[in-house]
């Protein structure tokens, strides 16, 4: 009976946390949907150059980010965290490690979750083709479309998968806490860097948050499901 009573506790918990996954997703992916459609008509314009104009140290297009010399230099530190080639690094060494420790679900999940997301957010940049700012010249050079930002994107998704993987391998409540919150002061950091530097208007970096946080939420709802199904190695299997 208390066998019964134990598994049933845990498959509410689990039907629960699905359900609760599954809403949060659909809330990011309609947050996106909305700040999109709205970036589409131009609803955002204004809003988005006063935001963009509080970082600035004057109103002409030489003008620079607002702070000393140090704290742009130090901006351009914290956005280098959200760029491919940093993630990419990280994401390699975490899924090598992952390979070396057999276990194979946790590395799958963080290169489906890399890959896709940058696959993902990539053709939505294509698809957007957001100019970049152009009211002042950028504190950082860019390459690509301004919407969503990749920046935001990539930083939500590596590092909260990461955070994911290590609050499973603890029970302790702060801890699982603190992996997450850093993973988010990360991200935010990541965003904000890129207004201040000009490089992005405040609705990319929404939309990029949206989309980042929205794919990795749904790769570690999929992996998580298909442990309990014993579809893959469960968790700490080696």
């Amino acid at each position: 009976m208390r066998s019964l009573l134990e598994r049933m506790r845990a498959f509410w918990h689990a039907e629960t946390w699905l359900l609760a996954s599954v809403f949060v997703v659909a809330a990011l992916l309609l947050t996106f949907g909305f700040i999109a459609d709205e970036v589409v008509e131009g609803s955002t314009t204004a809003l988005d150059q006063a935001i963009i104009l509080l970082f600035r140290s004057g109103s002409d297009y030489l003008s620079g980010p607002i702070g000393p010399p140090w704290v742009r230099e130090m901006a351009r530190d914290i956005t280098s965290l959200g760029s491919i080639a940093v993630l990419g690094i990280v994401s390699f060494v975490v899924a090598a490690y992952l390979l070396l420790a057999k276990s194979r679900a946790a590395a799958l999940l963080v290169l489906v979750a890399v890959l896709g997301g940058l696959a993902i957010n990539s053709l939505l940049k294509m698809q957007f083709a957001r100019p970049r700012p152009d009211l002042f010249v950028p504190a950082a050079k860019v390459f690509t479309a301004s919407f969503p930002s990749g920046h935001a994107a990539y930083s939500a998704i590596t590092y909260m998968t990461l955070a994911a993987l290590l609050a499973r391998t603890t029970g302790c409540l702060r801890l699982r806490v603190y992996f997450v919150a850093v993973a988010v002061t990360l991200t935010f950091m990541i965003g904000v860097s890129r207004v201040y530097l000009g490089v992005h208007y405040p609705t990319d970096v929404l939309a990029g948050w949206c989309v980042g946080s929205a794919w990795a939420l749904l790769c570690w709802t999929i992996m998580t499901r298909l442990q309990h199904r014993g579809r893959i190695e469960p968790p700490g299997d080696s």
